[in-house]
C-alpha cells in the first residue's frame, strides 16, 4: 500500500492496464505533450509513445467517434473529456452510437470503450463547466455510470472499466484529483461493479451518496455524532449503473430513515430514482419519508460566495438528518 493522490491512483490504473494489454490507448484533448489538464496523464506520452497517446483535435464528437470506432475494431480506448460538461456536444455519439451498437448488431460488435474526465463543480468554473449529469447517462441502457469517491476507488474501478467489454461513463469529480490516500500496489488489484460500500457505520439514519458527497457525508457524521450523539451510516454507491440495492436496503432495515445525498440538482436528479427504488422494495422497513439533498436548480453561480450557497454542504446533510431524528 503506498499513500499516493487520486490522480496519481488513475494514472497507475492507465500505467498498469497499458502494460498488460497493449490494445488499451488512451486519447484527448492535451493529453500527451501537456500531460492533460489535471495531470492524469502526466509522464505516460514519454513511457509509451504517440501510437498510444493520442493527442486529438479539439472536438469532442470527432474522439468519441474515433474511440466508438476503433473499439468496434478491438482495441480499448479510454478517452478523456477536458471536462464532463463538453461531453454534451458528443451526446449523440455517445448516446445513438456507444451504447446501442452491441445491441443492434447482437453482441458480434462491443463497443469497450471508457470515456474518462473531471466532473462535478469545480472552484468557480462559472456555469458552463459545472454540470453534473450522471442522472442523464445512468437514463441509457447500455451505459455503465461509474463515480469513485476515494484514491483506492480510483484506481480499482478504472481499472474494472478498462477490462469491461462494454462502454463506461467514468467521473472523477474535479474537488478529488488531491486528495490522498492508500491505494494497493498490487497491478491484479481492482473493484467490482455494482457493490456499494459502507464507508461509515451507523444505526440513526442511512446516507446514500457517491463521489465528493461521500467526503461531505463522512464530515457531517462525524459532527453529528460528537454534537448530537447521532450515527449515519454512509453508502458510497462507487456506480449507479449496475446499481447495488440489496446494500441500500439492508441499511434501511437497521436504521429505518434515508438521506440521499447527490451534487447534481436536486430536481431529476439520481436520488429521486434511488428513493422511488426504497419506497418500491423497502416501504415497510421505512419510519419516515426519504429524504433528497441536492444543489440549487439553478445555473452554477461563478462568484465564489453565491457558488457555496448553490452546492451541498456539510450543513445541508446535518440539517435533513436532524429533521428525521
Amino acid at each position: 500500500m503506498a499513500v499516493i493522490s487520486y490522480r496519481e491512483a488513475l494514472r497507475l490504473a492507465l500505467t498498469e492496464e497499458m502494460e498488460r494489454d497493449e490494445k488499451v490507448y488512451i486519447l484527448g484533448e492535451e493529453v500527451g505533450h501537456y500531460q492533460g489538464t489535471y495531470r492524469v496523464t502526466e509522464g505516460l506520452l514519454q513511457k509509451f509513445g504517440e501510437r498510444r497517446v493520442v493527442d486529438t483535435p479539439i472536438s469532442e464528437a470527432g474522439m468519441v467517434g474515433m474511440a466508438i470506432g476503433s473499439a468496434m475494431c478491438g482495441l480499448r480506448p479510454v478517452m478523456e473529456f477536458m471536462t464532463y460538461s463538453f461531453a454534451l456536444v458528443a451526446m449523440d455519439q455517445l448516446v445513438n452510437h456507444a451504447a446501442k451498437i452491441p445491441y443492434m448488431f447482437g453482441g458480434h460488435l462491443g463497443v469497450p470503450a471508457v470515456f474518462r474526465g473531471p466532473a462535478g463543480s469545480g472552484a468557480q468554473l462559472g456555469a458552463q463547466h459545472s454540470h453534473s449529469l450522471e442522472s442523464w447517462y445512468a437514463h441509457i441502457p447500455g451505459l455503465k455510470v461509474v463515480l469513485p469517491s476515494n484514491p483506492a476507488d480510483a484506481k480499482g474501478l478504472l481499472k474494472t472499466a478498462i477490462r469491461d467489454d462494454n462502454p463506461v461513463i467514468f467521473m472523477e469529480h474535479a474537488k478529488l484529483y488531491s486528495q490522498r490516500a492508500e491505494v494497493p500496489d498490487d497491478p491484479n488489484f481492482t473493484v467490482p461493479f455494482g457493490v456499494a460500500n459502507v464507508i461509515h457505520p451507523g444505526d440513526d439514519v442511512t446516507v446514500v451518496t457517491y463521489a465528493l458527497g461521500c467526503s461531505i457525508a463522512v464530515k457531517a457524521a462525524e459532527t453529528l455524532h460528537e454534537a448530537h450523539d447521532i450515527d449515519i451510516e454512509v453508502i458510497d454507491l462507487r456506480t449507479l449503473m449496475p446499481l447495488d440495492m440489496d446494500t441500500i436496503l439492508n441499511s434501511v432495515r437497521k436504521t429505518h430513515k434515508v438521506v440521499v445525498l447527490h451534487e447534481e440538482n436536486r430536481t431529476g436528479g439520481f436520488g429521486a430514482e434511488i428513493a422511488s427504488r426504497i419506497y418500491e422494495e423497502g416501504f415497510d422497513d421505512l419510519d419516515a419519508p426519504v429524504k433528497r439533498v441536492g444543489s440549487a436548480d439553478v445555473p452554477m453561480p461563478f462568484a465564489r460566495n453565491l457558488e457555496r450557497a448553490a452546492l451541498i454542504s456539510e450543513q445541508d446533510v446535518i440539517n435533513a438528518v436532524k429533521s428525521l431524528v
